[in-house]
């Protein structure tokens, strides 16, 4: 079987360009899994609003990610693309980042030259280290994988056109330095504009990132097809799952609470039914299993009650 890595790379050298969600947590990449999509990346942003319920400022932990991201590449067949923020230190750090990132079975890694406690992209007060700080971060990171599995993507990310201080043409000379160190693929943080996006693709000489956040980012949306054209090679839409879910849940709750149980009928529409979700979450093949595993005395025992459905 194909390491997932390998089927990344493999993805990515087609023509076309890679679309990868943002995910949380193992229910919303099996969904991103189920409707088709053949790669997820896993949001710094919202595993610190799900599983911390705290801000994206550097407050997750290399621990706190690697829990989640095992969790979700056992969860689904897809390769998963893993932000790995700051590294969660210096070139040192970085490298039990990456060592750890593989065991976990992430296919990629996203890097940022931030200083660190880091905060969302999108965001006022972002600060870098110097540019030597991140070549020595990405050499190390590159020399790690190497020896662990060559297949595995390195993405730099670089916040310098909304930094303190910064701007396109610090972009530009940190986006090709970091490429010439190793990185796979350079992640320019959120350009302001699409003319700034077709310059960034004009003058890093590697393949892009492009990063939309929808509703609030700093980044216009731009079609996948004309990212493609730029020289963008993947798009992730990190934060789009959690602001649905956060916006939906909050609507819910408070009918709920204005109406009482009157209110599920406005949104029985918008709502999986629990077979729905129990197949996306894998009932059929637990069923299956236990048909194939279980004692034949066991399974008529415990299945004698005539039921419709999984449940």
């Amino acid at each position: 079987m194909m390491r997932k890595t390998s089927v990344l790379r493999k993805i990515l050298d087609r023509d076309g360009i890679v679309v990868t969600p943002g995910v949380y947590d193992a229910v919303t990449a099996k969904i991103v899994e189920h409707v088709g999509f053949e790669s997820a990346c896993i949001t710094g942003a919202g595993v610190a609003a799900s599983s911390l319920g705290m801000p994206d400022t550097g407050l997750v932990t290399l621990n706190d990610m690697l829990t989640v991201a095992a969790r979700i590449v056992n969860a689904v067949d897809i390769p998963i693309v893993c932000d790995g923020d700051t590294g969660y230190g210096n070139a040192i750090n970085v490298m039990r980042t990456i060592r750890e990132s593989i065991q976990a079975g992430v296919a990629a890694i996203l890097i940022e030259d931030q200083v660190f406690p880091k905060r969302c992209g999108h965001t006022r007060g972002k600060l870098l280290v110097s540019k030597e700080e991140m070549l020595g971060k990405i050499r190390a990171a590159d020399d790690t994988r190497r020896e662990m599995d060559p297949d595995f993507i390195l993405i730099a990310r670089c916040d310098a056109r909304t930094a303190v201080g910064g701007g396109i043409d610090e972009v530009i000379e940190r986006g090709n330095a970091y490429a010439r160190a190793g990185a796979d693929i350079i992640f320019p943080e959120s350009p302001l504009s699409i003319d700034e996006m077709e310059l960034l693709g004009k003058r890093i000489d590697a393949p892009l990132l492009a990063n939309m956040i929808v509703k609030g980012g700093l980044t216009p949306l731009v079609p996948t097809r004309k990212l493609r054209d730029m020289g963008y090679v993947m798009v992730a839409f990190p934060l789009a799952t959690l602001q649905l879910t956060m916006k939906s849940v909050m609507n819910l709750m408070a009918g709920l609470k204005e109406k009482g149980i009157e209110v599920f009928k406005d949104f029985e529409d918008n709502m999986v039914s629990t077979a729905e979700a129990f197949e996306i979450s894998g009932f059929q093949a637990y069923l299956d299993d236990e048909e194939k595993y279980l004692p034949k005395e066991l399974l008529e025992s415990r299945y004698k009650q005539k039921t419709t459905g999984l449940i």
